[in-house]
């Protein structure tokens, strides 16, 4: 973010965690055959599975939409580049956590990536501890690589849950065998649009899928041809089957307040080379889900795209 992009905000409705844990109880009931929605102290998230960058996802905390699929859709706009430290100054969250899902830096990785922001920010744009991953194709055989990523600037779009790395109480939500048509994200976001309607909750946190396997995508190489639909997305991105035990970070709101949100982004990696951008898992009668999450304060819209669209929200 060279530039000073425009930043509007909206508040967020936060119901207390003991009400959200009995409605999304409820709600994931529909979707999988065994849930447990709990209210708990937060775990060390430094920790296996989840080896995330900060110990925990409370204190003061935002959600950051930056950019968008309009700004990669239907030719990319590659001069469309953001830092996340910068952002968090932005927001007036120097020094947060963050973590969430975006596209890697173009001109840093030389071609396009996934990008799995997982940093605590220090002062003056330093880095205490930076676990980002990225994901990308390799064009020679369609193959993958999962890969470290030390840089905190990304291109065209990132969704970021930013707090401040804190200990307390989350929402830990354990989901298994799932009979119905939803992922786990989707389910949550879903469940929660239906209870509180147009007041919008958003949360943000992390989950491993600790058995199975799930549908991912990694972009190639940018389209030679505009994109004009999401049949064009489709054909366009590389879809792969990976394997448990996948770390997701992971950000949705239930509503849009009229900030033209991408209201539901989760991209994972792992320790074993797997990762990218989580769509579901493709094996229901094996998957088994262990998250955390806590709801945001606000919700800021970065540099939104004036000409916009719904093509390639995946939601």
């Amino acid at each position: 973010m060279a530039d000073k992009y425009p930043v509007e905000q909206a508040d967020l409705h936060i119901p207390e965690l003991q009400e959200l844990a009995r409605v999304l109880q409820d709600g994931l009931g529909e979707n999988f055959e065994s849930v447990s929605v709990n209210v708990v102290d937060c775990p060390d998230l430094t920790q296996e599975p989840f080896t995330l960058a900060a110990s925990g996802i409370c204190g003061k905390s935002c959600l950051a939409d930056a950019g968008g699929p309009p700004y990669l859709i239907p030719t990319p706009q590659i001069n469309k580049t953001y830092s996340i430290d910068k952002i968090a100054n932005e927001v007036g969250m120097p020094g947060a956590f963050a973590l969430g899902a975006g596209a890697g830096h173009y001109q840093y990785v030389g071609t396009v990536a996934e990008l799995m922001p997982n940093v605590q920010l220090g002062s003056e744009c330093t880095h205490e501890k930076n676990l980002t991953h990225m994901s990308k194709v390799i064009p020679e055989d369609d193959s993958y690589k999962v890969e470290k990523y030390q840089s905190t600037n990304c291109s065209l779009m990132v969704n970021l849950f930013l707090s401040e790395g804190k200990p307390g109480k989350v929402l830990e939500i354990k989901a298994s065998k799932r009979k119905g048509p939803e992922n786990f994200v989707t389910c949550m976001r879903k469940t929660l649009q239906t209870k509180y309607g147009d007041k919008p909750v958003g949360m943000g946190g992390t989950f491993v899928m600790e058995k199975g396997k799930a549908k991912i995508h990694i972009m190639p190489e940018f389209s030679k041809t505009p994109i004009t639909s999401n049949e064009d997305v489709n054909n366009w991105l590389k879809f792969y089957e990976m394997k448990a035990p996948l770390i997701a970070l992971s950000v949705f709101v239930s509503n849009d307040p009229g900030l033209d949100l991408r209201v539901e982004h989760s991209h994972c990696f792992s320790h074993h080379g797997d990762g990218g951008h989580y769509h579901y898992d493709v094996t229901p009668d094996e998957v088994s889900y262990l998250g955390y999450y806590v709801p945001a304060e606000k919700i800021y819209r970065v540099d939104r795209p004036q000409a916009t669209h719904k093509i390639g929200r995946d939601d």
